[in-house]
């Protein structure tokens, strides 16, 4: 089941914070949260209702450090619409 725990961000990037005046946040999590999971985070932890969630698969990319190569963890990334009389305190920028 789906945990606040699995949201690891708020993104903060120019192309957010340009959707936040639309009233979409950016929420980056691991690869293991569902739509309806982050729903069911938002309603019982923030008591909004989305009106949409999207959601996009992002793999982690492949680095290398001093000749080792590693690979960055794979997240999801969800934009999801909130009602236009939603606040949420902690996004408060």
């Amino acid at each position: 089941m789906a945990d606040i725990t699995d949201i690891k961000a708020i993104m903060y990037t120019e192309k957010s914070l340009a959707l936040q005046e639309d009233g979409v946040i950016v929420v980056q999590t691991t690869p293991r949260m569902t739509k309806n999971g982050l729903k069911e985070v938002f309603k019982e932890f923030f008591g909004i209702n989305p009106l949409r969630v999207n959601s996009m698969r992002v793999n982690g990319k492949v680095k290398r450090f001093k000749g080792i190569e590693g690979k960055r963890p794979d997240t999801k990334k969800f934009y999801v619409k909130l009602p236009e009389d939603a606040k949420i305190e902690s996004l408060a920028v």
